[in-house]
């Protein structure tokens, strides 16, 4: 791990850290899904830094990976509300999230989520087994009585790349892998009083390059040279929206791309039992020292 990297990772994630909590500052009844979004997106301008993937606000049973299409809005009223920031500086990563209980009855799940993230964060150091940190997090929800979501978890953190490894699970999964120095990561606990499992379902919003491939349409070929600007970050079909194209002509234009692979699609997660879903979330810099610094915190 270079000087230059450590010091822009650790910027990211400061970013990411008053943009958190700026967004959850918007957060009210009343408020206007999509205006909430654009506003985050206008701080993260603001302060330097490009979205390392659209701002997620995800609700009640819906636990990552949902936005609103372009032509629809939501007003909060009383979800339960997980909002998920990334930030990318220079394509230095910080990645974090925070949840919001509107409604007033889920106040566990939001402690759960916190507390299972605080304690992880307390036992990273260099040699430590990455199962352990699932074990955390897993004995956390237990003394809640909730389950953590099983298959979801925190994911290593490179240069413009948000998911690589190592996983660091929401339960101890017998995993060898241990914690090196130089790893950059983000702990990602989620919480829940359904089953613990998600499911895929719906109309993708969020979408990232996967491969060259040719494509025939011209407006498939101008989506291409846009999606390329994103540096392989995750992007909303939202960031794609000029004045030279319809939102009709951008939805076939991706239709053509997903079908041959040039992209990959990300519907929303849902609970497999509609069970409510918080989440929390830091990203962690362990240096070449074993020094750890949780840079989001």
């Amino acid at each position: 791990m270079n000087k230059t990297y450590k010091e822009e990772f650790i910027r990211a994630g400061r970013i990411a850290k008053d943009v958190r909590a700026f967004g959850k500052g918007l957060i009210k009844p009343g408020a206007s899904y999509n205006a909430v979004i654009a506003q985050i997106n206008q701080k993260i301008a603001e302060l330097g830094a490009r979205p390392a993937f659209p701002p997620q606000i995800a609700l009640n049973e819906v636990a990552a990976h949902y936005l609103p299409q372009p032509d629809e809005d939501i007003i909060f009223s009383d979800q339960i509300v997980k909002l998920d920031v990334g930030i990318s500086y220079n394509g230095a990563i910080g990645d974090c999230a925070v949840t919001v209980d509107l409604s007033g009855r889920h106040q566990v799940l939001l402690d759960a989520a916190e507390e299972a993230l605080a304690a992880a964060e307390k036992i990273v150091k260099v040699g430590l087994p990455v199962r352990e940190i699932g074990k955390v997090i897993e004995d956390v929800a237990a003394s809640h009585g909730l389950s953590p979501i099983f298959n979801l978890s925190g994911h290593g953190l490179a240069r413009y790349k948000v998911h690589t490894s190592p996983i660091i699970p929401n339960y101890d999964n017998q995993s060898t892998a241990v914690i090196k120095p130089g790893m950059t990561f983000a702990i990602e606990p989620f919480m829940t009083n359904g089953k613990g499992l998600i499911y895929e379902a719906g109309e993708p919003a969020i979408f990232s390059f996967a491969s060259a491939k040719a494509v025939q349409s011209d407006i498939a070929k101008a989506l291409l040279i846009k999606i390329k600007s994103f540096h392989g970050l995750p992007f909303a079909i939202h960031d794609l929206l000029d004045k030279d194209l319809t939102l009709a002509q951008i939805r076939k234009g991706l239709r053509e791309l997903l079908k041959v692979g040039a992209i990959e699609g990300y519907a929303a997660l849902i609970e497999e039992e509609n069970g409510m879903v918080a989440q929390a979330e830091n990203s962690v810099l362990v240096d070449e020292k074993g020094a750890v610094f949780i840079t989001t915190r």
